[in-house]
């Protein structure tokens, strides 16, 4: 897919043990991930950027070298699908510290996701998810009022099975810097107020998984009034990790038990873990055509022990 966020001339940088290609010229080559706010604010692309004026960008050290936390995202696009699934096919994909998140005995929660970022401090670039809710790592067998809490405070944990992303610099930050399990392939994503889809292709360039939808009716929201957070983890040499991210919604709506959707398995990574999970039913379509974000690094986290 073309855009205008991507350039044709690329420099290389260095992040850790690995020697990636960043848009000459872009974000991460002006700024490395320690932006000017007053020059973001005079993107046309950007809304605003009162969200980040609130946030403290921090330098620290990591497995990528030395770097800026947290990563902003200045204008975003996401569609969300949230699926019912078995708890058993969750539970048998989970590392034995982590349970399903269940809304129902014997029922959790899936999603498959979308993200177009077109403003970043590591430039343009798409990327695709499945995950699984999950309780809160120390937290005992309290499913249900967990659930609630989460909802209610737009607060969920999860774990993540697939992200395959289509730049360098997205996937070793991602795998190497947040233990996430990230892998660069042909990922198109397009999110408008009409129709959202996407079409991630699979290591031999035919197709992984495909996905298109209405889009649900927007409603605008100011800065600051819709912002919603998602714990997720990793283990990372046997160490666990939590990784912590703040949405700001400006321009989103959500459909339950969404009509016309269309989700296409092929042959692939992230088909092959959606159909392990089971899936039994969508239950709601959330997308977002503008938003913003602030990933922060991971920090180390204890886990409730196994049983």
């Amino acid at each position: 897919m073309a855009t205008s966020s991507q350039q044709a001339e690329t420099i290389e940088v260095e992040l850790g043990n690995h020697t990636v290609s960043v848009p000459k010229g872009g974000y991460y080559d002006r700024f490395r991930m320690n932006p000017d706010l007053d020059q973001v604010e005079a993107d046309p692309r950007v809304s605003n950027v009162d969200f980040f004026r609130g946030l403290t960008k921090t330098r620290v050290d990591s497995p990528i070298g030395e770097t800026y936390t947290p990563n902003f995202y200045y204008r975003m696009s996401s569609a969300r699908l949230t699926i019912l699934a078995r708890s058993s096919a969750i539970r048998s994909r989970l590392p034995e510290e982590l349970e399903p998140l269940e809304i129902a005995p014997g029922l959790g929660l899936a999603s498959v996701i979308f993200f177009r970022y077109d403003v970043a401090d590591i430039d343009f670039y798409t990327e695709a998810a499945v995950g699984v809710a999950v309780k809160p790592a120390r937290h005992g067998r309290l499913g249900f009022l967990d659930l609630v809490t989460d909802l209610k405070n737009d607060h969920l944990h999860s774990y993540v099975f697939s992200l395959p992303v289509n730049t360098e610099i997205a996937q070793v930050r991602g795998h190497d810097g947040y233990g996430f399990p990230k892998w660069v392939t042909d990922l198109d994503v397009d999110i408008n107020a009409e129709t959202s889809t996407a079409r991630i292709a699979n290591d031999a360039g035919g197709l992984d998984l495909a996905f298109a939808a209405p889009t649900p009716e927007q409603t605008s929201f100011r800065s600051g009034e819709r912002v919603s957070s998602l714990t997720s983890y990793t283990k990372v040499n046997g160490t666990w990790q939590s990784t912590f991210n703040q949405t700001n919604l400006l321009s989103a709506g959500s459909a339950r038990l969404p009509r016309g959707v269309k989700l296409e398995l092929g042959e692939g990574r992230m088909s092959n873990d959606l159909r392990s999970l089971k899936p039994i039913k969508t239950l709601r379509l959330d997308v977002a055509t503008e938003a913003q974000a602030a990933l922060h690094m991971p920090v180390t986290t204890s886990v409730r022990p196994s049983a």
